[in-house]
């Protein structure tokens, strides 16, 4: 994994991302389509690429098992350092060369690497890892970001009518490869965008079983809502509503940012 994906994560706070505006709609969703598969607690968890730990407080709130492993020095030690006491334990570890044992956890989550393994051989290296160390019949569920992320994205916030920021895209667009040469700041780091079916294909080659595939956010992710609107019960789940409402619509998963296939071991 390059050093400037490392270099990234270490310098943002990915869990005050999740808290806020769009990051928040991620979160819901991913709670919401995670708890339609997820075996009764308690049942052991292993969130790879956990970053600091905000599906390990949420799942272990709910009564399960977590073990968090991230490539990141600093998010393995804000996991221990806020969460050990309730249980979740952390290591600082490869999504393509797992610690764990073979079939020992019942639940495994990929909701980050795939982001950034920017290779296709080293994507199903990661999918097969969690595979072996899943129990026959347990939950494998890989997040990736959608092949149209950034044209979105870039096209809400302004950054599209820059020129350098369109010859971004336009790869992202050609190729799935995403790259921030400058480091531009809100320009994302080295990662790969997902067509649906491509995440679909990679699952299965690894000998996983899709349960489903779903597109999280839908356009309510990339339309600016006042903070206001964040702190209004009745209208988060109106933006909520929105994502349901396209989540499986073949023509529409993609138009989320973020993509969660939910698979069989």
């Amino acid at each position: 994994m390059g050093s400037e994906i490392i270099e990234h994560y270490q310098q943002i706070r990915e869990e005050e991302r999740l808290l806020h505006g769009a990051g928040r709609l991620e979160l819901l969703r991913i709670q919401e389509v995670l708890r339609r598969h997820l075996p009764p607690a308690p049942a052991r968890v292993l969130d790879v690429g956990g970053a600091t730990g905000i599906h390990a407080e949420w799942l272990v709130g709910d009564g399960y098992e977590v073990h968090v492993i991230d490539i990141t020095a600093r998010h393995v030690e804000e996991v221990r350092r806020r969460l050990s006491g309730r249980g979740v334990t952390a290591e600082v570890g490869d999504a393509r060369r797992l610690s764990g044992s073979d079939a020992c956890f019942d639940v495994v989550l990929l909701l980050g690497p795939l982001y950034h393994l920017v290779e296709r051989d080293d994507r199903l290296a990661a999918l097969t890892e969690a595979k072996r160390v899943a129990k026959p019949g347990g939950i494998v569920a890989a997040g990736a970001i959608s092949r149209f992320a950034s044209l979105f994205d870039g096209l809400s916030r302004g950054f599209l009518f820059d020129p350098e920021f369109r010859e971004i895209v336009e790869r992202d667009l050609r190729e799935g490869q995403h790259r921030n040469p400058r480091n531009t700041p809100h320009w994302f780091t080295t990662a790969y965008f997902h067509r649906p079916e491509d995440l679909a294909a990679e699952v299965e080659q690894a000998g996983l079983k899709t349960r489903e595939l779903i597109g999280l956010e839908g356009l309510a992710g990339f339309l600016p809502q006042p903070q206001e609107r964040w702190e209004d019960t009745d209208a988060v789940e109106t933006l909520l509503y929105s994502a349901r409402a396209v989540e499986r619509e073949p023509g529409l998963v993609g138009l989320s940012a973020h993509l969660l296939l939910v698979a069989e071991a």
